[in-house]
């Protein structure tokens, strides 16, 4: 026992409260991860898809509800998906370039999206700002220019076409717990893009995939209660040049304290 009235040292060793992956290697891991636009034909193991998804297991989940569903897609499904996305997109074009005779005849042939949520609703200015920016940024990286609608629609399908990934996810969260299912949702999509990174597996949400639900619901068994709310794209990355295009990551937006009050 130490001196009566001595300060008693704690020795601490530090390795115990070592996390279990070097804070360094998680930073280069979640730095290394962007989104893919072009992948190699060359399939995913399904032993690496199970790897996946049992790391999302892990997620955490609000109050453990765990409110969302996957479903996965690969080989001939996922191309019957594409070409099921490809055309509702013809469909839905005029709606885009506002082009009102083709807005009537999507009406009267039932071409409008039937999605769950919203995708091409209008955006609040600051994140519409943001949204802008990165479309500019990218489109410059590939070289389409601003008026080119041809180039942009082209781009546009490729969405739908997946850039070729042969794997893709579906999200689905169940509608009466939102908005926390939709939180849930995000947990679970980030920590599979992770785990994918860490696979070697790359990875693109697809948002868009949210604005028709017919695709899905003609090759999947859909519970009633849970709505679609993105899609992602998983593969291996091809050397071209949309995959070296990197978005930019700003800081987090922190809330400032209020000023104190006498």
């Amino acid at each position: 026992m130490p001196p009566s009235g001595s300060r008693s040292v704690l020795k601490v060793d530090r390795r115990a409260y070592a996390g279990p992956v070097n804070p360094d290697e998680f930073s280069q891991l979640l730095s290394s991860r962007h989104a893919v636009r072009d992948f190699k034909p060359e399939p995913i193991p399904q032993t690496t898809i199970d790897a996946i998804l049992e790391d999302a297991r892990a997620c955490a989940s609000w109050s453990n509800t765990r409110p969302y569903a996957v479903a996965v897609a690969q080989g001939e499904q996922l191309r019957r998906i594409s070409a099921s996305y490809l055309t509702a997109f013809e469909k839905a074009a005029p709606i885009v370039h506002k082009d009102v005779p083709g807005i009537v005849r999507t009406v009267l042939t039932g071409g409008l999206p039937d999605g769950d949520f919203r995708t091409w609703k209008k955006y609040p200015p600051k994140l519409l700002e943001r949204s802008q920016q990165l479309g500019k940024a990218m489109y410059t990286h590939i070289g389409i220019a601003r008026r080119d609608s041809e180039a942009r629609d082209e781009s546009k399908r490729d969405n739908l076409r997946f850039f070729g990934a042969p794997a893709a996810m579906f999200f689905f969260v169940h509608k009466d717990l939102l908005p926390f299912s939709a939180m849930d949702a995000g947990i679970v999509l980030q920590t599979i893009m992770l785990s994918a990174t860490a696979h070697g597996v790359g990875t693109c949400p697809l948002g868009v995939m949210a604005t028709w639900r017919h695709p899905l619901d003609a090759e999947f068994s859909v519970p009633k209660d849970y709505k679609l709310i993105t899609g992602l794209a998983l593969g291996y990355a091809n050397d071209s040049a949309i995959n070296s295009f990197r978005a930019p990551h700003p800081p987090v937006e922190q809330i400032p304290a209020k000023s104190a009050r006498s």
